[in-house]
């Protein structure tokens, strides 16, 4: 990320427009097109389900997720998706987004997206996604930004009051407390039997157990504080205001009418149109609202919530002077208050603390820990005692937390006892610990304690979404209650539990609480699993921590596996629609792995040359590896610029073959077996990967490229050691080297001879071109004619075998 704003390098686009216009979406679409990316997102769950359909689309291998407190770092990732705080401003990316940009006039959190706006720019492309209102302020502080208005994809249109009891199906009620949306629940569970609830100050886990319940259609309405606001994807057809005005950390206030909007317009996903209103609990909205409601036209943002990026460290003070540095824009409004700079004013005055925080490396370490963020929302003064006796271990010693005193802090949050209240006040504290645990310099055995609080904090959001089920879903509780065990039924007769075939499959897991798992907890087990939990065998068959999961069958083609779940008929809705995805994504691995790592989607983008997009495409298709007959051309078009790129990428240009260097070695190459023959519905051909040769008759008709094959003659040859042959006869006495090698392959006389002259070149001399042979007639000698076995022609390194009738055929 380039962190200069006066840098023009970068292409800008700012997209503003109303809910439901797709910014989102074409922004992923966009970055996809970028060999690498990033995108900040205004909250944890909502970077998480950008995550989950980047990963979809492909693999996890490939995207890192980053917020306060979750990070899922692969080896090399080529795409960030981020909290807007997170993300990491001294990473170079090709494209960089941040969505929801008009929170830049957000009282508290405004000055970070402010931040982004003046200095975040990805090398190639940036984008800045949010409302219609920051158009002034994107044209006067971004003037080459190219600025398009984002209109929306269905209507949206006011229905007036409603009672409960009215309401149609698929409807949200929202409300600003926590208080006030158990108490509509529980309204809406009398008179409908069951919602799901949504609020802020749930877990990712608990959040989208809840989401994919109602997604699922176990239960029709859902409760929710305005968390649903910024960017979940729900199917709502109405939403339905409790109440017009929220505390927001300083007052009570009405909502403005594009906060309403924003919410509002939750309601008719993609072409669906949706409606709102209020309960009759409340009086109508104001007709000056519902206009500006229906049209999207809100005043526009005139100010931005600033603070000073370039701190003093040298003392305390000076960092409180700098951080109090009023703005010199006169579009900006200097942040009023924050917790961090609240926290560093508080510790300043700790004579302990100014002791120590005299040197710029002791008050940057003060700075850190200030903004740890405070969960809870409680006593201010209990969350200083805490920074403070953090900030004392960490400037002492060896410059670690103390490993008794973090046990002392966290055990007693290892408890799923209690009620919803307890365990969501367990949940706030926790996520402050999972939030330092990946301070990995401030920890012994950093990993530990990630694990170690990521635990908890599962087992209290599956507690928390158990609790919620039970309170506000009468008809589910049974079903939600309901384990994975293995169940010892009669011989000859079928146990009564639907989940009675699938806690065999999986044997007894042990939840939680001790006892055996629940279908949420296990689905949000393999949901959050690393690729490394999975295998994957040359069948196409997944487990799961060595229990048979699902199994991958055939798609539209090879690079797109589709994902048959074993036992389907015992998962929800919601649940078989969450490991669809989790492994959809694993399938995205897969073929990843298969094409050595190549990101071929990144390629094939509208700002790629055509040839550039040409390749890519081609590559894909072959799984990394394509002909020197379909790629030539398209090679020659590129520029240099442009064929170092793929150079970059692994690409190599071969002798027969233009390849990714990966997708020849030995595990893509297995990759490879499994995706094709999943493909052409066929037993992968005895040897395949494994032996360097086949005889033709061996690969049975199929198509040799399709499984890593080149066919020399009366042989196949791996496409690998084609290469490395092809390389040593451009060298001097290499036509001697390769015959030495084909010797070393067991191949006789004849063979070996005829191998050569398809590669080019005749033993013990120079290479030579490849004659033409006369039409008709099979070469002498062949190996096929001794064996008298019937198989394709001697020339069928040029033309493949013709494919089996009714079946599918990898492209090779």
């Amino acid at each position: 990320m380039n962190s200069s704003p006066s840098s023009r390098s970068s292409v800008v686009v700012a997209e503003l427009g109303p809910t439901n216009t797709g910014k989102t979406h074409r922004a992923i679409e966009r970055m996809l097109e970028h060999d690498t990316g990033m995108m900040g997102l205004p909250l944890r769950l909502l970077a998480r389900e950008v995550y989950d359909r980047v990963t979809a689309r492909v693999g996890e291998g490939r995207v890192a997720l980053m917020t306060g407190e979750e990070k899922r770092l692969p080896p090399r990732p080529d795409y960030w998706i981020c909290t807007v705080e997170a993300m990491p401003t001294d990473r170079q990316v090709d494209f960089l987004a941040v969505d929801e940009i008009q929170l830049a006039a957000h009282r508290e959190r405004g000055h970070v997206f402010t931040d982004r706006l003046l200095h975040a720019r990805g090398r190639r492309e940036t984008w800045f996604l949010g409302a219609d209102t920051m158009r002034p302020m994107v044209q006067a502080l971004i003037p080459h930004a190219s600025v398009k208005r984002a209109t929306r994809l269905s209507q949206l249109r006011y229905s007036g009051t409603r009672s409960l009891k009215s309401l149609p199906p698929r409807s949200a009620v929202v409300a600003f407390s926590a208080d006030r949306v158990y108490e509509l629940a529980e309204a809406l569970r009398r008179l409908r039997g069951g919602v799901a609830v949504v609020l802020g100050a749930l877990s990712p886990r608990t959040r989208n157990a809840q989401v994919a319940m109602y997604q699922s259609g176990e239960v029709q309405y859902l409760v929710a504080t305005d968390a649903i606001g910024m960017g979940l994807n729900l199917d709502l057809n109405h939403v339905a205001f409790a109440a017009l005005s929220k505390f927001d950390g300083a007052e009570q206030r009405e909502l403005f009418p594009d906060e309403l909007a924003q919410i509002a317009g939750r309601a008719g996903r993609h072409l669906n149109d949706g409606t709102f209103g209020t309960l009759n609990s409340l009086s109508e909205l104001p007709p000056r609202v519902v206009s500006a409601i229906e049209s999207h036209r809100f005043p526009a943002v005139r100010s931005l919530i600033w603070r000073n990026a370039t701190l003093d460290f040298s003392s305390p003070e000076s960092l409180l002077d700098s951080l109090s540095r009023a703005p010199n824009h006169h579009a900006f409004i200097r942040v009023e208050r924050a917790d961090d700079f609240d926290a560093l004013k508080e510790l300043s005055n700790v004579p302990a603390i100014r002791d120590v925080a005299t040197q710029r490396a002791t008050v940057e370490l003060l700075w850190q820990v200030c903004q740890i963020p405070d969960f809870r929302k409680g006593l201010f003064g209990q969350h200083v005692a805490l920074l403070r006796e953090t900030f004392l271990q960490l400037s002492e010693g060896d410059g670690k937390l103390e490993q008794d005193w973090l046990s002392k802090q966290v055990s007693p949050l290892d408890d799923v006892s209690g009620d919803i209240h307890t365990l969501m006040d367990r949940l706030a504290a926790i996520r402050i610990w999972t939030y330092i645990s990946h301070r990995s310099s401030w920890l012994h055995d950093a990993e530990h304690w990630q694990e170690r609080t990521r635990r908890i904090e599962d087992a209290l959001g599956d507690a928390l979404h158990e609790r919620l089920v039970e309170r506000f879903v009468q008809r589910a509780a049974r079903r939600s209650a309901r384990r994975f065990v293995r169940t010892a039924a009669r011989p000859g007769t079928e146990s009564d539990s639907p989940f009675a075939k699938l806690g065999q499959l999986l044997g007894e897991v042990p939840g939680a609480d001790g006892g055996a798992m629940t279908e949420e907890q296990f689905v949000q087990q393999v949901v959050d699993a690393t690729h490394d939990a999975f295998e994957v065998d040359a069948s196409g068959s997944i487990s799961f921590e060595g229990q048979p999961l699902a199994r991958l069958v055939r798609g539209k083609d090879r690079r797109t596996p589709q994902i048959a779940l074993a036992e389907p008929e015992v998962w929800t809705g919601g649940a078989r629609r969450l490991l669809e995805r989790r492994l959809v994504a694993l399938s995205r691995d897969l073929v990843t792995e298969a094409m050595g790592g190549f990101p071929a989607e990144a390629l094939t983008g509208s700002g790629r040359s055509a040839a550039t997009r040409g390749l890519a495409y081609c590559l894909a298709e072959g799984l990394g590896v394509t002909s020197q007959g379909e790629a030539r051309e398209q090679w020659r078009l590129l520029d240099e610029e442009s064929r170092e790129r793929l150079r970059a990428l692994g690409v190599r240009e071969g002798q027969r073959f233009l390849y990714v260097a990966g997708a020849l070695a030995p595990p893509a190459l297995e990759r490879r077996a499994m995706l094709t023959a999943l493909f052409q519905r066929s037993p992968v051909p005895q040897g395949i990967p494994r032996e360097p040769v086949l005889e033709l008759a061996e690969l049975g008709g199929w198509n040799a490229r399709a499984f890593g094959y080149e066919v020399l003659g009366p042989v196949a040859l791996r496409i690998d050691i084609v290469e490395r042959l092809g390389e040593a006869l451009r060298h001097p006495n290499g036509a001697q080297q390769v015959h030495t090698f084909l010797q070393e392959l067991k191949l006789d006389s004849g063979v070996r001879a005829r191998v050569l002259r398809e590669l080019g070149g005749r033993s013990g001399r120079a290479p030579v071109k490849r004659r033409r042979r006369r039409r008709g007639g099979r070469a002498p000698g062949s190996a096929l004619d001794k064996s008298g076995a019937n198989g394709p022609p001697a020339h069928a390194g040029s033309h493949p075998p013709p494919r089996r009738s009714g079946t599918g055929e990898g492209s090779g």
